[in-house]
């Protein structure tokens, strides 16, 4: 489902929708989807991996040696965190990641990183400097997908994580190359804008993500696509247990061998609102969503986050329903009160198939998320329920 206009035109802007595609809200379409168990099972732990985070970040925000806050200003923001039954019932659900004990001069519970946690965190800083230049070309990519060639500085922020980028990025990667990049105040009080000076050192790596898979598949002896529909193809792998009839193969089949403007390319000129003109315009906004997940680190992100960077990439869709009328690419999750949409050819059995440092990093950390209370032994249970009365 594109917009209230394009509903009018939805044989043609739904042409690689679901099939059984009958509802007429955003919410009823999210509701029908086809669900994959894997990334489900996957966001399940994300969700309560993305509290961690949010808590970990207030504790290495502090002053303190070692860094450390009361129990008390995380309760402050249980709400904000979305800790539904209080902080400390959170806290204590992951001993791995976080130790409360009584500070000695406050004479109050404070909550501190477990040496584990801080390690995880230490080598997922380092990962982040090492990967410097990575980062530098994904910020040029970003912008470069911009029909002006710059974007809103808060927009980037809200994605710097995703995007691999130092949380300093603004002196570390900004300030340092003036050469590709400068910020440029807007009209509004306290907004600017991130602008890409120069980006022709970089031209040989503004090639689609998507190409790298063309070309391998056009190399394959037993490749499974049309040689001849290659130039505008996707990698397509549906949800198990999703009916794809006959009609529908046959929308794929279309789709697939319609030509569009890759996301690097220059738009010429609006397209028109004839059937061949809103189908180019769906699938270029389907290149540029691909292309933008393709140069996250997890590649995911929430969907209102890439939804700041719809009106500057030139996208007349609605990104969520974009996501769900092609479920062969994309996967949307409604796990833990927001969407979050996988890039479904980038994942196989709930992991990245070609991982990064900074990736290996944060997956040790939703481990022991995953891990739970399991693996304490009985002496440190015992200490910690001794604790929990004190507390």
């Amino acid at each position: 489902m594109a917009t209230q206009f394009f509903k009018k035109l939805r044989p043609a802007a739904a042409l690689f929708s679901s099939p059984r595609r009958t509802k007429t809200t955003t919410a009823q379409y999210v509701a029908s989807r086809a669900r994959d168990p894997t990334f489900e099972k996957l966001m399940e732990r994300y969700k309560n991996l993305l509290r961690v985070i949010s808590i970990q970040d207030l504790i290495l925000a502090s002053n303190s040696s070692p860094p450390a806050v009361s129990l008390d200003f995380i309760s402050r923001l249980s709400q904000r965190i979305h800790l539904n039954r209080g902080a400390a019932v959170f806290l204590r659900r992951y001993p791995h990641i976080f130790h409360i004990f009584n500070h000695p001069d406050k004479l109050q519970p404070f909550c501190a990183l477990t040496p584990a946690a801080l390690q995880i965190f230490r080598h997922e800083s380092e990962a982040i400097e090492k990967s410097l230049p990575l980062a530098i070309t994904r910020l040029v990519k970003i912008l470069s997908m911009s029909l002006t060639k710059k974007l809103p500085l808060r927009a980037i922020f809200k994605v710097w994580r995703e995007l691999g980028l130092p949380d300093d990025f603004e002196e570390s990667i900004i300030s340092r190359n003036p050469e590709v990049f400068s910020l440029e105040d807007g009209n509004e009080i306290n907004t600017h804008y991130l602008v890409l000076n120069d980006s022709d050192e970089f031209r040989d790596c503004l090639v689609p993500a998507v190409e790298n898979w063309r070309m391998t598949e056009c190399c394959r002896e037993e490749c499974s696509v049309d040689r001849t529909e290659l130039q505008y193809s996707f990698k397509q792998g549906f949800p198990p247990g999703m009916r794809l009839g006959k009609n529908f193969k046959a929308k794929v089949k279309e789709w697939q061998r319609f030509p569009y403007i890759g996301p690097y390319e220059e738009m010429t000129a609006k397209e028109n609102r004839s059937k061949n003109g809103v189908m180019r315009m769906e699938k270029r906004a389907v290149g540029v969503v691909h292309e933008f997940l393709s140069l996250t680190v997890e590649k995911m992100v929430e969907v209102e986050k890439i939804s700041h960077f719809r009106q500057w990439f030139g996208i007349e869709l609605n990104v969520r329903d974009l996501f769900l009328d092609h479920p062969g690419m994309f996967y949307l999750s409604t796990k833990g009160k927001v969407h979050s949409v996988f890039l479904r050819e980038a994942y196989t059995r709930g992991c990245l198939i070609a991982p990064n440092s900074v990736y290996e990093a944060r997956r040790k950390l939703l481990g022991l998320v995953a891990l739970g209370r399991r693996g304490l032994d009985r002496s440190w249970s015992v200490d910690e329920n001794e604790e929990k009365r004190n507390v």
